[in-house]
């Protein structure tokens, strides 16, 4: 039984197991995508985005702990600078697997594509609210006609209103 082991060995020793995340997570970083096996996906997720939460705080402990994972000065720059800029209002959830449906001819393995969710343009929301913006139809043509005419009309009755007032109180008056 495998109880409460939640590491995936990935078919490694415990140091090559390391220096192969360690190597793909400087990959991730430095180019914003990489493609590889839904496993090592998985596992690289696990392992790149604590690093990624630690580069929000930018202090010196948090540089070397980073640096002590990464092993690779160009990642931690790219890391502290660019990646943390763009992840900084993000509460978690940094990076995203994207299955391919394709197999790798050698094993059969199932390849995906790791990418930094920030850093990619077509799934973000402003792209969406540009498109809704852009949208044509008769129904949103007739809302606004709708929404013009039923204003002059409530200025009319909320003007009318204090007329009568006044007339019905000069009446009594009379």
């Amino acid at each position: 039984m495998r109880h409460g082991k939640k590491v995936n060995h990935l078919g490694r020793k415990t140091a090559h197991r390391h220096a192969l995340l360690s190597n793909m997570a400087s990959s991730l970083i430095l180019n914003k995508r990489i493609t590889t096996t839904v496993a090592k996906a998985k596992a690289l997720k696990r392992y790149v985005e604590p690093l990624i939460t630690k580069a929000k705080d930018n202090t010196t402990h948090s540089r070397r702990t980073v640096m002590s994972y990464l092993q690779n000065k160009d990642s931690v720059i790219a890391l502290f600078g660019e990646v943390a800029g763009r992840t900084a209002e993000r509460a978690g959830g940094y990076t995203r697997i994207i299955k391919l449906g394709d197999v790798r001819l050698g094993d059969a393995a199932e390849m995906c594509l790791l990418e930094l969710v920030d850093f990619n343009d077509l799934y973000k929301k402003d792209g969406a609210d540009k498109k809704a913006k852009t949208r044509r139809g008769r129904k949103a043509k007739k809302a606004e006609g709708e929404g013009v005419s039923e204003e002059p009309a409530a200025e009319k009755a909320t003007e009318d209103k204090p007329k009568k007032a006044a007339k019905k109180t000069s009446k009594k008056k009379e």
